[in-house]
């Protein structure tokens, strides 16, 4: 089954894990956390701007690294047998293993990467649509893995009536 995962983080160069969203295609399991224990003084403008402004709003889905790391185990432990995981940036990839602790779950079978429909047209406006609707924030783990998802959908769908758009 394929997952849609986003993360947000304090820096490209001083890369360290704020939040981890994860949603199914099928959108029945979701999984969002916050890490409490970053270090804020990596963070830079942009993400003091952007990111940090939409982070603490639900304190039962804020962890330290451990409890994360614990959570995220639990949480793949209940998924199928075969999860693939599709994200637009190899970073959002190493982020989740490292949040994972070296700890790779049995049934994560690896990653798919969506880089190539960023640009599709068909992609990029049912993102768009998703974002526009009142609080789905862009730069929000969680509601940027529904987005992907919500991309994925509208693609997949117009590949097979042979509408896709470039």
């Amino acid at each position: 089954m394929l997952f849609f995962l986003d993360t947000e983080y304090t820096d490209p160069l001083n890369i360290e894990l704020i939040s981890l969203g994860l949603v199914s295609e099928d959108g029945k399991h979701e999984f969002y956390c916050e890490r409490t224990d970053f270090d804020m003084d990596l963070c830079n403008g942009f993400v003091q701007t952007a990111v940090l402004a939409h982070t603490g709003q639900f304190p039962d889905l804020r962890a330290d690294r451990t409890e994360l790391r614990i959570r995220l185990a639990a949480w793949f432990a209940t998924l199928p047998r075969s999860v693939t995981v599709a994200c637009d940036s190899y970073t959002d990839w190493e982020l989740l293993l490292d949040a994972l602790d070296g700890e790779r779950p049995g049934n994560l079978a690896g990653r798919y990467d969506l880089r190539s429909l960023i640009n599709n047209s068909t992609y990029h406006q049912a993102v768009c649509r998703y974002h526009e609707l009142g609080g789905r924030p862009w730069h929000h783990a969680l509601h940027d893995a529904r987005a992907h998802r919500m991309g994925w959908l509208a693609w997949m769908a117009a590949r097979a009536q042979g509408t896709t758009r470039a």
